[in-house]
């Protein structure tokens, strides 16, 4: 991931600064504020600001006026009552706004949650940089036999170095025409420009570019949404290059408001939902009866799931 001067610049006066604050403050993510996580090639996360913590979750569910003579047991059983039980208003009174480079191909997955505030670089102003996302070898899969959305085996040999080649140099040639069709700018953009050409405008020019080249947004979002956001990126079946920053997401929640971070582990990303069918076949084996997946009353892709989280093999 490249940072220029400038941005090193911006995110060393910002750590330096300090303000004198009556609201909460978590130190463990203190340390980290503005600080990029470095993701992919060229991506990062950053934590820009925050409101709440675990004791506002509990503030709010108790509906109080202040953390009083209560123990950390007590605000422990409660958020996980909370998280157990699906109250998710509390939740929603912590809010966290990330800084998120990312390739645009994730940005459009991301952004189909819909329950945040979002606001995106925009190429109709700015020209983008010359940095685009190519996958490492051991993420270069064929497509999955059984899951439409998801990856299958590794490609080797031949046919990866050939998937490498043709993603480099599709993506440098398209931002060579960029920047020749803008005809202005700075480095390999201002070299392309021909004083007698207008150039194209940016708003025109960006519909070259593919969907691995990196966009940049602000997001911000309650807690309980941003629960719910790492709860599907994180999970083990999302694609890899959402995951990496739902990951890093994880972290930042074991430091901003670790009981929910550990009610959300225990709870959600450990627990499972069941189907009122699937728990009538648990029951049925608790009993001590043989169940097949023909009289089971659950579609083959459901069993293989109740099979997995039962942590037996399929039949």
């Amino acid at each position: 991931m490249t940072i220029s001067d400038k941005e090193a610049g911006e995110i060393a006066e910002l750590r330096a600064a300090r303000s004198e604050t009556r609201r909460a403050c978590v130190p463990a993510l203190e340390e980290i504020l503005y600080e990029p996580v470095r993701l992919l090639d060229h991506g990062f996360l950053r934590v820009i600001d925050y409101m709440g913590d675990d004791g506002a979750v509990v503030q709010a569910a108790r509906v109080s006026y202040g953390r009083g003579t209560r123990r950390v047991s007590e605000d422990r059983g409660l958020i996980n009552y909370l998280m157990r039980h699906r109250h998710t208003t509390p939740f929603e009174m912590c809010e966290i706004k990330f800084h998120v480079k990312l390739p645009i191909f994730v940005a459009r997955q991301w952004i189909r949650h819909r329950t945040a505030n979002v606001n995106e670089y925009s190429a109709r102003y700015s020209i983008l940089d010359k940095e685009f996302y190519i996958p490492a070898p051991d993420q270069l899969a064929a497509q999955s036999a059984a899951n439409r959305q998801g990856r299958g085996e590794i490609l080797e040999g031949a046919e990866a170095e050939r998937v490498l080649e043709l993603l480099r140099r599709d993506s440098e040639q398209a931002y060579a025409d960029y920047a020749w069709m803008l005809n202005e700018g700075e480095g390999e953009a201002k070299a392309a420009a021909d004083p007698e050409r207008k150039g194209l405008a940016r708003e025109l020019a960006r519909m070259n570019l593919s969907l691995n080249f990196y966009t940049q947004w602000y997001w911000k979002t309650n807690l309980h949404n941003l629960l719910h956001f790492v709860s599907l990126r994180a999970d083990p079946h999302a694609q890899y290059e959402i995951r990496v920053y739902a990951d890093a997401m994880l972290d930042i929640l074991s430091r901003w408001v670790p009981l929910t971070h550990a009610a959300f582990m225990e709870y959600r990303m450990g627990g499972a939902q069941l189907s009122a069918s699937a728990l009538a076949v648990v029951r049925r084996m608790l009993a001590g009866e043989r169940v097949s997946r023909e009289e089971s009353g659950i579609s083959p892709r459901e069993w293989r799931e109740l099979m997995t989280v039962l942590g037996r093999e399929s039949a």
